[in-house]
């Protein structure tokens, strides 16, 4: 399961995308892929989840504008506008469709997640492979189901792939370690990093074992991890030798 961990203000994250972000969904934003933003911190004004034992995040359509004498949170979600064309959730919709019925590929949606007032974290990319519409609280509600690109970014190599780290948990680490690298304090190019890798036990789960890391410190322990591979490896094979013998 796949999970970018970068940490960028508002404006570096328009600047990225090469656009205003302005609302949550971005259909084709760009010509090969899609821009979603999202929030499970508490209070957030949408359902959006992570689905740990099916490997998917869930993300609810968007609500009806706000206009004069009605309640968006008791109306429909759109599928199209009132001129008829289709909404970002209709278009979304229709995506997901093509896909389940053979008719396209997944459409390839990134994700920002929301971690504070203009703070945001790349939650990295992925497939649209499903939606449906429910009834909920008595109106017509969108859920769209993605799940992981299993890719690493060339751009940023340090982003390695890992397993979702809970909001709740980037929340407090970033309270926690007052938004700035816990070695050199720089709050410059920042990261969730697993003080215990996640391939060698460590957990995702709680913030003990997530930090703050700027990308210089980051690589830094990403090549003290490669230095001692091979030492490592010739353990193991000396191990397995006079095991063998």
């Amino acid at each position: 399961m796949a999970a970018f961990r970068a940490i960028i203000s508002y404006t570096d994250m328009n600047h990225r995308e090469k656009a205003v972000l302005q609302r949550g969904m971005n259909f084709r934003l760009h010509p090969q892929y899609s821009v979603i933003l999202m929030s499970v911190r508490k209070n957030a004004p949408y359902h959006d989840q992570w689905h740990e034992d099916r490997g998917l995040l869930e993300y609810e359509g968007h609500d009806e504008p706000r206009r004069p004498g009605t309640d968006p949170k008791r109306a429909d979600q759109p599928m199209r506008y009132t001129g008829g064309s289709l909404a970002e959730n209709g278009m979304f919709y229709e995506a997901a469709i093509a896909y389940k019925q053979g008719h396209s590929p997944p459409e390839v949606v990134h994700v920002y997640e929301k971690i504070a007032n203009g703070i945001w974290s790349d939650r990295g990319t992925f497939e649209l492979i499903d939606a449906c519409t429910k009834q909920v609280e008595g109106r017509k509600v969108f859920r769209f189901f993605m799940r992981p690109i299993q890719v690493t970014s060339t751009a940023e190599p340090i982003l390695r792939q890992t397993r979702m780290i809970p909001t709740s948990v980037k929340v407090e680490v970033w309270r926690r370690d007052g938004g700035r690298c816990v070695i050199c304090q720089s709050n410059k190019n920042l990261h969730f990093d697993h003080d215990v890798p996640f391939s060698k036990g460590g957990s995702s789960v709680t913030a003990a074992n997530v930090r703050l890391l700027c990308a210089k410190h980051n690589l830094q322990k990403g090549s003290k991890v490669q230095s001692l591979l091979p030492f490592l490896l010739a353990i193991s094979g000396g191990l397995a030798s006079r095991a063998a013998g």
